[in-house]
């Protein structure tokens, strides 16, 4: 499933709330964590936690991973806190109007295979 311009962030901000991770940690709890529908690159992993960290959002710090390899870990700041908590506010408010403008499931017309509208 791809992911909405924005989300990553959000998606990173969020995974971070429970606790540091390295970058592997942070992709593997956002695939477990979707029931696996959103596959992180690390292409698009790496310059988000850069962006985030250059923001003040998320710190970051060499450590020994469980493998006990070197491995920078990165946290969230009481910044990276408040700024979830408003994109969460966002977040809904933006479920809320495309769920008003797409609706209901419908059913398959009569006579067609398939789910019909989602």
């Amino acid at each position: 499933m791809d992911l909405l311009q924005g989300t990553l962030d959000m998606l990173v901000l969020r995974t971070l709330l429970f606790g540091p991770l390295h970058g592997y940690g942070i992709a593997r709890a956002i695939r477990d964590t979707s029931n696996e529908a959103l596959d992180i690159e690390f292409g698009s992993l790496y310059p988000a936690l850069k962006r985030l960290e250059l923001k003040g959002w998320i710190d970051s710090k060499w450590d020994k991973s469980e493998l006990n390899r070197k491995a920078k870990f990165y946290k969230l700041t009481p910044a990276g806190r408040k700024h979830l908590t408003q994109e969460h506010s966002n977040w809904e408010e933006f479920v809320e109007a495309v769920t008003s403008v797409m609706g209901p499931r419908r059913p398959a017309p009569a006579g067609v295979k398939g789910q019909g509208i989602k």
